[in-house]
């Protein structure tokens, strides 16, 4: 027997070559995690021009800019550090386990905590936790595809090498482990492809958008520069003044915000039983429009009942029952529903019968094999869909024609149905292969009954009123599909099957798959192709699955959903887990998916326009005035509250209407938002800077004080006029939260910018006639007038970015 390491050995190597973890980062401490905060390059320009400051003999300015980047540093840092915990927490609710023998006792531990030497037990469904060498079992078959892109299972007989990330598609083993973590040769792989891995929908939106806002920030910052440098020459306050420009157009807390959004969103669905593995997968929820799923489980009960047994005349058999029973019976590894269905419904006594090989299942073949032996007789038992079990029988025209007659009957009827043939063997070799099976006699059908789920016709009909197409990718036959299909009262349009799929190239194939329902007998790859087509057409694709058959759908996209009772392969490649299989759960994934984007969206639309505006206006102030418009320091101090106050964002409500569209991204939108409300926004700068240096004969610091009231004030009241498309009288009431930051940020700026002797001269701020702040208050009065009046003009002529179903994909 088996005695595996010792517990004290085992730990003792645990410590010595670490965890069983790919990634490096879950070494990191607290400590070096906040300093990963500067390592963003805007951050490495400020902390030089605050040096360089500190040099020319500017150490106010050299310690403002020093202090401002701390405080953003750890604000972002706690809030970004505790929804990486909070993510941690619930991944860690669906880690992956490893049975390991430790002291002669199989005992199941984390992944992550196997080391060399450990004896693990492999069986099917499961993945391979480490690198290893086959000790002891058989009949194990392996896919590697993850590795090799073979998508057949491989054999691995005593003494093969087996690798961390395949799948256990059949039989039973002991693997004794070789390496672990980055020794591995999954690792390397993983290394080699590392940035390869396919961007989701939220992920490519954050990316168009970093672009957009990369472009904007180096040619106004390259312009400020080049313009204060040639006309005031001064240098070192020109470099110093572009870069507090980058700063203010640059949205610092977007990351923080979507952070903080993810986790509220996180916890709220751990609570409704939906765990969240990979972060982004919340946004990519909002933007669904097609959900891709299998129908036992999802659509039906996942209550497999064995109902009938016939030959190919109809009758009941007794021999089809006792074959299927026998292949079920001996079938090493995880047994299927389907193989417990048989299992409860009779029982026959095998002890007359010795199993001597074993022929797996696999998704091209679509049927497994058993080799057994009574009395000196053996023979090959076959089991599968009846399209691939006819194949390979002896069958006359008028047999065919009977069977092939039964099974659409049965397909028709609802039934899930197997088919049996046989054959008896003359040789007595240990070792039989695919090639063996032909010439088979057909024995007939074993049909199983899966009832619909009771209730899920609301629930699909929900997902579509929300604008979630639904789509039923299975293995089973299309007749079998197309019936629940109709008892569930899903509407279906069309239905492709494998055969018609393979015909189809990849752009005929992105069409039809726009205006199909049903995708019967498809195979895993064909699977991967439909989603990827679906994605190729503009839409965001989410894909429920639990098989190993599963994993490659799930990798590819956009949104791959499993449960918890899933094989290891398919929860592994998933980037949320359902802690029950209930669409249910989904329409509440999917809602705080579209809350979550929405407020996202709130912030990024107000931060780019109101940010663009004011720092066109300074720069153009900039070239006129024989002073800065605004110091520096003043504007990261702008900077800073005004990212502050919306912070509370997170927390805003959404109008229902939003939460009733998948949410895409929408990169044209945000320019034009930008464009439209940034030059509103500079038209009242450029009307206060006329008043206050022409009318009151401002200058200087007096000037700066003047313009950093207006220009606060309009940035962050302008949030309740932006934050909904609707009139500000018909809109959703904003959350508390975000009515207390943005009064209390403007209090906290007027405060340090008017209060004598207090901290404004540090800031450079004067002293003002309270005159002054008459006209400030009626321009920003007007503003909010007028931008609601321009709001509500824009939405008209502009399609609101939640409600385009179609889109073009962001590249």
């Amino acid at each position: 027997m088996l005695q595996g390491l010792t517990q004290e050995e085992a730990q003792s190597r645990l410590i010595k070559n670490g965890p069983n973890a790919m990634l490096a980062e879950e070494h990191q401490s607290a400590f070096q995690t906040f300093l990963n905060e500067f390592k963003s390059p805007l951050v490495i320009m400020l902390i030089c021009a605050s040096m360089i400051s500190f040099i020319s003999g500017d150490y106010v300015s050299a310690s403002l800019i020093l202090g401002i980047i701390v405080m953003s540093s750890v604000v972002n840092f706690i809030v970004s550090h505790k929804s990486e915990q909070a993510a941690k927490a619930l991944a860690s609710k669906v880690a992956l386990t490893a049975r390991v023998i430790r002291d002669g006792v199989q005992t199941d531990i984390l992944a992550s905590q196997i080391v060399i030497g450990d004896i693990v037990t492999l069986e099917a469904g499961k993945m391979v936790p480490a690198d290893g060498v086959v000790s002891e079992g058989s009949d194990l078959f392996v896919n590697e595809s993850s590795l090799t892109g073979e998508s057949l299972p491989v054999e691995k007989n005593i003494g093969a090498e087996v690798y961390l990330g395949s799948g256990v598609v059949t039989g039973r083993a002991y693997m004794e482990v070789k390496a672990t973590g980055v020794k591995t040769k999954f690792y390397a792989i993983v290394s080699l492809l590392a940035g390869k891995e396919r961007l989701g929908e939220f992920e490519r939106g954050i990316r168009a958008f970093s672009i957009l806002i990369t472009k904007v920030v180096v040619v106004m910052a390259i312009v400020v520069f080049v313009v204060n440098a040639v006309f005031k020459h001064e240098v070192l306050q020109s470099l110093i003044f572009a870069l507090a420009i980058a700063v203010g157009i640059t949205p610092e807390l977007l990351p923080m915000i979507i952070a903080t959004n993810i986790s509220k969103a996180s916890l709220k669905m751990a609570k409704k039983g939906v765990i969240v593995k990979k972060l982004s997968a919340v946004e990519n929820f909002g933007s669904m429009d097609i959900l891709c799923t299998d129908k036992t489980g999802t659509l039906t009960e996942d209550k497999i009942t064995l109902v009938k047994y016939l030959d190919i005349k109809g009758a009941d058999s007794d021999s089809v029952l006792e074959y299927a029973y026998m292949t079920s019976s001996f079938h090493t590894g995880t047994k299927t529903p389907l193989d417990d269905a048989i299992a409860v419904f009779r029982t026959f006594d095998l002890s007359q019968y010795k199993k001597i090989d074993e022929i797996p299942f696999d998704f091209e073949r679509k049927r497994n094999s058993m080799v057994v032996e009574t009395k000196g007789v053996r023979t090959l038992i076959v089991k599968g869909a009846p399209e691939n079990v006819f194949i390979v029988s002896k069958l006359s025209t008028d047999d065919m024609k009977e069977a092939t007659e039964l099974f659409n009957k049965l397909s028709q009827d609802g039934y899930r149905v197997l088919a049996v043939a046989t054959k008896i063997l003359s040789d007595t070799r240990n070792d039989y292969t695919t090639k063996d099976e032909y010439d088979l006699s057909f024995a007939g059908f074993v049909a199983f009954i899966d009832p619909p789920k009771p209730g899920v016709g609301a629930v699909l009909k929900e997902l579509e009123s929300r604008g979630v197409a639904i789509k039923i990718i299975t293995g089973d036959h299309q007749l079998v599909a197309e019936k629940i299909a109709r008892d569930v009262g899903l509407p279906f349009e069309n239905t492709l099957v494998a055969d018609d799929i393979d015909k189809l190239s990849d752009a005929e194939l992105a069409v039809r798959a726009e205006t199909t329902t049903i995708f019967a007998r498809v195979a895993p790859a064909q699977k991967n192709r439909i989603i990827t087509m679906l994605q190729s057409r503009g839409h965001v694709v989410g894909y429920m699955g639990d098989g190993i058959n599963d994993a490659p759908a799930l990798r590819t996209a956009d949104i791959g959903i499993s449960v918890n009772n899933a094989v290891d392969v398919a929860k592994e490649a998933a980037d949320i887990i359902l802690l029950s299989k209930s669409f249910r759960q989904l329409i509440d994934g999917v809602i705080e998916g579209r809350r979550t984007f929405a407020n996202t969206i709130k912030y990024i639309t107000m931060v780019v326009s109101s940010n663009f505006g004011n720092m066109f206006s300074m720069t153009g102030a900039s070239i006129f005035f024989p002073f800065l418009p605004m110091l520096p320091t003043q504007i990261l101090l702008n900077d800073f509250l005004y990212e502050g106050s919306q912070f509370a964002l997170t927390f805003d409500r959404v109008e229902d209407s939003i939460l009733q569209h998948p949410n895409p991204w929408n990169i044209d939108f945000i320019k034009r938002f930008m464009l439209v409300f940034g030059t509103i926004s500079s038209v009242f700068d450029f009307m206060t800077f006329y008043i206050l240096y022409k009318v009151f004969s401002l200058s200087g610091s007096a000037f700066q004080t003047g313009w950093f009231i207006e220009s606060f004030a309009t940035q962050v009241l302008v949030v309740f006029v932006i934050r909904s498309y609707k009139p500000i009288w018909k809109a959703v009431r904003p959350h508390f939260a975000l009515v207390a930051s943005t009064f209390g940020s403007l209090i906290i700026a007027c405060w340090i910018a008017l209060v004598p002797f207090g901290i404004g001269r540090f800031f450079g701020f004067a002293t003002l006639n309270w005159s002054v702040l008459i006209p400030i208050s009626i321009i920003v009065i007007i503003y909010l007038i007028i931008v609601e009046y321009a709001k509500l003009i824009f939405y008209r002529k502009m399609v609101l970015p939640f409600t385009a179903v179609k889109k073009k994909a962001i590249a």
